[in-house]
């Protein structure tokens, strides 16, 4: 008996065995005779197999039984892995939701957080476009254009954007924290080890929903065309002329509020308010979702910095936006050309017009710390100066310094200065304004009951903040917090580390939030600092510092090897070493009796 006939019988009574209903044991079936079992062989494929069974006898026969086993094998692996491939792929299909079901949960749930209403009462969505002053609704063709678009992008990138989880143990918790090494050549501020997750584990880590807004849910901004100043000399047109009463009030928070925020003489912010944007620009703006990277500079004053060290991932979800007004905008197309996309390397540029303040480091608190006005749709923004580097991705700050903290407003303290006092006076010093609008500021605050800072105000680690980084969620009441800083901003200085402290406290007294500062050497390792363009420009013309100048001493006059191997001159060896020493002895003394007169030097002999 053959192996593929014995084979054949197994089968049988295999399939017999599960087939049966009754529990009784199926009648032995009688042994087919060995023609029968010759033609079952050649007809191994079936029925309906025709040339496939041919072609499978004529290798059974040039093959011998212990091969013709090793190949059914390998016919059953095959089998086997097919099924595993199609299971595999099933399974696939049956996943739970990746990158576009979190998506577009969280854009459902940004909807609730603090949306910019039209006049119609629907928010500002992707689909909305710009016509005069209002909102018009683009055409059906634009939008499933944009939606299928879209689609495919995140179809691309679902691969890497893992579903929200929970660790029992965070990849960073036995980290512990070192100052920098001590370094006598670099005695002033610099990085120290911070630990990041990989980009995965972070987009991981990111919290399905948004974080809890205490007390404040709905927030909204006062805006009218009549705007009068109550007050001389207090605020300006751009933030509305708030009264004192305004501003005490504005304190009072409430479920739902209504508060001055800039953008005071329109309902759309950038359009007729001053800070007037392009509507290409603001659509641009509209549509950014999720995360944005923000820096601006106004009046020439920096040099443009290129994030580095950004996933593919951070470059296709991420928004990068740089704000310029006309004047760096005119000097940047001299050294730089910018695409048809408006693009300078990772950064969107956006040109501002019609700025509403004459000081450009006024103009630039308002991308500052009114970035959810602009970015209606952001859910996490992170600010960064003109002057300033990023170089590592967003995705890991937002973990490191909020969602691991399950905090929803961070910024770095200054490296030196915790007390506001201090900070105003070498504000002062460094002639960063006028004395006259600090001292003012600060007899205002302390008025309302500033203090030096001390170890009672504790968990509050500083009351200056280094505020050229912000890392934070568009919640309302984070919003609510830079609006009122905005407003101090406006009212006083512009040195929004003199306010930020006094806005704190004040929410601070009435709800469960505050503002997490973290080391501004943590703030220094994922950003570098670069010159202002005037310094730095200043350094180019300077000329190469001058080299100190080497003083050419005359040769030592050496004596014939042979003098002091001659016996008739050992004498006058000895003489001239003598003559020597003197003269090393008289020329030290006529150097210590050297003087210098009339700025000539005389030497007494």
């Amino acid at each position: 008996m053959s192996g593929v006939a014995s084979l054949g019988l197994r089968s049988s009574g295999s399939y017999g065995s599960l087939q049966q209903s009754n529990g009784q044991s199926p009648a032995p079936a009688p042994s087919p005779p060995l023609a029968a079992r010759k033609a079952g062989k050649m007809s191994f494929g079936g029925a309906g197999a025709g040339g496939r069974g041919l072609l499978f006898a004529r290798i059974c026969k040039l093959t011998s039984r212990r091969r013709r086993m090793l190949l059914l094998l390998l016919v059953a692996a095959a089998v086997l892995f097919c099924f595993l491939f199609s299971s595999l792929v099933s399974k696939d299909e049956d996943a739970p939701p990746g990158i576009e079901t979190m998506l577009g949960i969280s854009d459902q749930v940004r909807s609730f957080v603090n949306p910019v209403w039209t006049s119609s009462g629907r928010p500002i969505t992707q689909g909305d476009s710009l016509n005069g002053n209002g909102l018009n609704t683009a055409s059906q063709t634009e939008k499933q254009s944009d939606s299928d678009s879209s689609h495919k992008k995140l179809q691309g990138l679902s691969w890497s954007f893992p579903p929200s989880i929970v660790l029992e143990h965070h990849p960073c918790e036995n980290f512990s924290f070192s100052p920098p090494p001590i370094d006598r050549k670099r005695t002033g501020p610099r990085p120290c080890p911070v630990c990041y997750v990989p980009v995965e584990q972070a987009l991981a880590l990111m919290p399905g929903a948004p974080s809890a807004s205490p007390v404040l849910q709905s927030l909204n901004y006062l805006s009218g065309d009549n705007l009068i100043s109550k007050e001389s000399n207090h605020g300006s047109l751009f933030g509305g002329y708030p009264s004192l009463e305004e501003r005490d009030k504005s304190y009072d928070i409430k479920d739902s509020m209504t508060v001055h925020c800039g953008f005071a003489r329109g309902k759309i912010p950038g359009v007729n308010t001053g800070f007037d944007i392009d509507r290409a620009d603001l659509s641009e703006m509209w549509q950014c979702q999720g995360i944005v990277v923000a820096s601006a500079i106004f009046g020439n004053y920096d040099i443009m910095q290129q994030p580095k060290n950004i996933s593919v991932f951070s470059k296709d979800t991420v928004c990068f936006f740089m704000f310029l007004d006309e004047e760096t905008e005119a000097a940047i197309k001299n050294t730089t050309t910018i695409d048809n996309s408006k693009r300078i390397g990772l950064w969107r540029v956006v040109v501002v017009r019609n700025l509403p303040y004459s000081d450009a480091r006024r103009n630039g608190k308002v991308p500052k710390l009114l970035l959810h006005r602009l970015f209606p749709n952001v859910r996490y923004s992170i600010w960064i100066d003109g002057k300033l580097k990023l170089v590592r991705d967003p995705y890991q700050l937002l973990e490191r310094f909020l969602w691991r903290k399950n905090v929803s407003f961070a910024i770095s303290r200054h490296y030196r200065r915790f007390d506001v006092f201090e900070e105003a006076e070498a504000n002062k010093v460094g002639g960063k304004y006028d004395n006259a609008s600090i001292d003012y500021q600060i007899e205002f605050y302390k008025r309302e009951g500033l203090t030096h800072y001390s170890s009672a105000k504790l968990p509050i680690t500083s009351d200056v903040p280094e505020g050229c980084v912000i890392i934070r969620e568009h919640i309302p009441i984070t919003n609510l917090f830079t609006c009122l800083w905005f407003n101090e901003v406006d009212r006083f200085t512009s040195r929004d580390q003199l306010s930020f402290s006094t806005v704190r406290d004040k929410i601070r007294k009435r709800v469960n939030w505050t503002a997490d500062m973290f080391l501004d050497c943590e703030r220094r390792d994922f950003v570098v600092q670069a010159y202002h363009r005037e310094l730095w420009e200043q350094i180019l013309r300077s000329p190469p510092p001058p080299q100190p100048r080497l003083v050419r001493q005359q040769p030592r006059k050496m004596l014939p090897d042979n003098t002091a191997k001659e016996p008739g001159k050992a004498s006058g060896s000895k003489r001239v070493s003598a003559k020597r020493t003197r003269d090393k002895k008289s020329g030290s003394k006529r150097a210590h009796r050297s003087k210098v007169t009339g700025g000539k030097e005389f030497i007494q002999l």
